[in-house]
């Protein structure tokens, strides 16, 4: 049998009774996964490393495709690239059969209808994802499905995905814990005269050393409010805000602490004060049970309260694979989405992010982003350290 075609039997990595439900209340019969998120989730945190950084390749792109039977884990098909063959043979991907046999969008999107064909006269509605699919390999799918419908899978995969085990909670710790470690020893070398450049510059390395792949860093100094790197150059008395996100094996550390070029004054200690106090009510609106919409309530009140509410911005979302993922706290966020967890219970496992940002007219900005994750009798909150200011050029 050849590489690409060989089968193995393993058991699913994932809730393969949860997922049947979720496809059985919507009504699904197959899925067609393609977002790298969700394949890699479905493959037990498998990716291949050799698109990590880019994803085009000749005149097409690199298009990994999961093919998943409702009540029939032992059909699904992984579709890779053919050089995942060598990944394959190391035994890496968790699927009952892989076939690594593509180059771009469009014969990958052939053999997964070939084998949702394959798969009986029983498959008649298959859920995929609108936002990951491409055009071309769209087009194909509805073409040559036959009778078979399509419709939205996104919010099945997410479902999937709200709760976290007690193996992706970890990487979510080692994620969260490694960032704010990036941080405080990034504000150690901070002098005057270094560019935010140069600060990311040093941050994407300190995550580099910590097993994190750096995604981003956005930096506010002195007075600014503006957030992108650039030639702006520190000076005595300038306040530093971090806000990062660090990718520990697929899963997002994303938290912002403070730093400042000196000794903070009485009003930096009572602004980042105010921030704290805001985030602190929001936890305790956090524990299994509560309604997700309670942690937005809460927040907003608390800034509705605070000396500097008209310059204060709050909210809070769900975070792992993905930023703002379940649970879904607020149609009035930053990012738009439903609200489908604001009247719902939250979860053990489930992981949200809290942040609250002031842009203050003079002293510039000034955030703390925290990560919790909702446990049996309330909260944890992993890298929950230098929540203060962090004092610059320790080093």
């Amino acid at each position: 049998m050849n590489v690409a075609d060989r089968k193995i039997t393993a058991r699913a990595p994932f809730d393969t009774e949860k997922l049947d439900r979720l496809m059985h209340e919507a009504g699904l019969d197959a899925l067609v996964v393609t977002s790298r998120h969700n394949v890699q989730y479905l493959l037990g945190g498998y990716r291949f490393f050799f698109f990590d950084a880019m994803e085009a390749i000749g005149v097409s792109r690199y298009l990994p495709v999961y093919v998943y039977q409702r009540g029939r884990p032992e059909n699904a098909l992984y579709i890779g690239n053919r050089m995942e063959g060598f990944e394959k043979e190391l035994g890496r991907i968790a699927a009952p059969a892989v076939k690594t046999a593509s180059w771009g969008s469009m014969d990958a999107i052939r053999l997964a209808i070939d084998h949702i064909k394959a798969l009986g006269a029983d498959v008649k509605r298959v859920g995929f994802e609108p936002s990951f699919l491409p055009s071309d390999a769209k087009d194909l799918l509805s073409k040559e499905l036959g009778g078979a419908s399509l419709a939205d899978a996104q919010f099945v995969l997410e479902r999937l995905r709200a709760v976290k085990t007690a193996e992706e909670l970890d990487l979510v710790r080692e994620a969260s814990e490694r960032v704010v470690n990036a941080m405080t020893a990034t504000f150690d070398i901070c002098t005057p005269g270094m560019s935010k450049h140069d600060i990311v510059d040093r941050l994407r390395r300190e995550e580099h050393d910590r097993d994190l792949v750096f995604e981003y860093c956005l930096i506010a100094a002195g007075n600014s409010h503006n957030r992108a790197p650039s030639d702006q150059r520190l000076k005595a008395g300038d306040v530093i805000s971090l806000d990062s996100g660090g990718n520990y094996k697929g899963y997002i550390g994303d938290l912002s602490r403070m730093g400042v070029v000196g000794e903070p004054d009485a009003e930096l200690h009572d602004l980042l004060h105010e921030i704290e106090e805001i985030q602190q009510v929001a936890r305790g609106a956090i524990s299994p049970g509560a309604r997700g919409g309670e942690i937005i309530a809460a927040g907003e009140e608390a800034v509705r309260r605070a000396p500097h509410g008209n310059v204060l911005d709050y909210t809070a979302h769900g975070i792992g694979l993905v930023s703002h993922e379940a649970p879904r706290l607020t149609g009035r966020g930053p990012v738009p989405y439903a609200p489908y967890d604001a009247d719902r219970p939250l979860q053990p496992g489930m992981v949200i992010s809290v942040e609250t940002a002031m842009l203050h007219p003079s002293r510039g900005y000034i955030k703390l982003e925290d990560t919790l994750i909702v446990t049996e009798d309330g909260w944890e909150a992993p890298g929950d350290i230098a929540r203060g200011w962090n004092i610059a050029g320790k080093a």
